[in-house]
């Protein structure tokens, strides 16, 4: 009854038609990392990121789990043991294919934050209409998503279920960004068997015990039905 936790990242999402993050040229939909993605961004533009995340959740919601996400949410159903997704996307994919316990590192679309008061919500309509907090009434809601220069979620519940598994699998994701870049290594350290599975081979994929290169939808179905 092997417990496994599941990393995945923007390359699992892709087939279902939500774009990567690409932070190589600066940009990301064809908006400067800056101006969409940091505090200071919204603070200098508030329309324009309320406006730019209303479109990334008419996307998501539009779009479809696919046959990596369904593969995980399978193995969940079936599996004796725990089985865990930690993902760096804000969309719902996951939780709409069936996976029941889902960390979203990187917060979610389909949730609004007060900057007032603090309280978390779900949205399903646009911020940049500037609903009232249901809580507190100010017009002070944004994007439940973590910005370039502010904390993750949940680090310390998902640093102790890698910490505790036997099984750590990274799906889609380059492995560059931190703190998710480093989980391979606390699962390594934890004696879990690792495995890739990705387009393109990481860098470094020492820390790997088995690679398998290919599209999401290919590689997870196969890989999920080992177990």
């Amino acid at each position: 009854m092997a417990r496994i936790v599941v990393l995945t990242g923007a390359g699992i999402s892709a087939e279902s038609g939500i774009r990567t993050f690409r932070a190589v040229d600066g940009l990301w939909e064809d908006h400067r990392i800056e101006d969409v993605a940091t505090p200071e961004g919204f603070a200098a533009n508030r329309a324009l990121v309320q406006t730019f995340y209303d479109e990334r959740r008419r996307i998501a919601r539009a779009a479809q789990p696919n046959a990596a996400h369904r593969a995980l949410a399978e193995l969940e159903a079936r599996h004796p043991g725990e089985v865990a997704v930690v993902t760096q996307n804000i969309d719902d994919l996951h939780e709409r294919a069936g996976s029941r316990r889902v960390l979203h590192i990187h917060g979610r679309l389909d949730r609004a934050r007060c900057e007032r008061c603090g309280t978390r919500m779900p949205v399903t309509g646009d911020l940049s209409d500037e609903p009232p907090c249901p809580a507190c009434g100010r017009r002070s809601l944004r994007p439940d998503v973590v910005w370039f220069g502010e904390a993750v979620h949940g680090l310390d519940e998902i640093f102790d279920a890698v910490s505790l598994c036997e099984e750590f699998w990274v799906i889609g994701t380059s492995g560059a960004v931190t703190p998710a870049a480093s989980l391979v290594a606390v699962a390594a350290e934890a004696g879990a068997r690792t495995a890739l599975l990705n387009l393109e081979a990481h860098e470094d994929t020492r820390l790997f015990d088995e690679v398998l290169l290919g599209p999401a939808t290919e590689t997870v179905p196969a890989w999920t039905a080992r177990f």
